[in-house]
């Protein structure tokens, strides 16, 4: 299995706390992110930090689709950051931004480092998301 179920839950809790802080805009916008290959499902994420939507992509109801590859250090941290396709420039800063901020659990002592790039694949679509408030 290729994500595992904690990355998932993370995934989806970002998603869910990004579009809450959009919540007063009235153009919602969702992002997808799809972990596409890693090093041998062994380099776990601390932190995924999820691309802010340009303003200017969803004022012009621009969706598309970035996909990033990079390079894990030991400490965790994310290196040599290259946008590998993109249907659209706009979405390219925030996704490689993005891709920096983040982070992974460091290798235990001993452990090798894969050479194995790593790649995420972001879409940025403009579908409403339901959002519960509070009571």
């Amino acid at each position: 299995m290729r994500n595992s179920f904690a990355t998932i839950g993370v995934v989806v809790t970002m998603l869910l706390c990004a579009s809450v802080g959009d919540a007063e805009d009235d153009s919602h916008a969702s992002l997808l992110i799809d972990h596409l290959t890693d090093d041998s499902g062994e380099r776990q994420p601390l932190q995924t930090v999820v691309p802010i939507y340009p303003k200017r992509a969803r004022r012009d109801r621009l969706e598309g689709e970035v996909e990033v590859c990079f390079n894990v250090d030991r400490d965790g941290r994310t290196s040599r950051v290259t946008v590998r396709k993109s249907t659209h420039r706009i979405f390219e800063k925030p996704s490689t931004l993005a891709i920096r901020a983040s982070s992974y659990r460091p290798l235990r002592e001993g452990k090798k480092l894969s050479g194995i790039k790593t790649c995420r694949t972001f879409r940025f679509l403009l579908t409403p998301v339901a959002i519960e408030k509070p009571e």
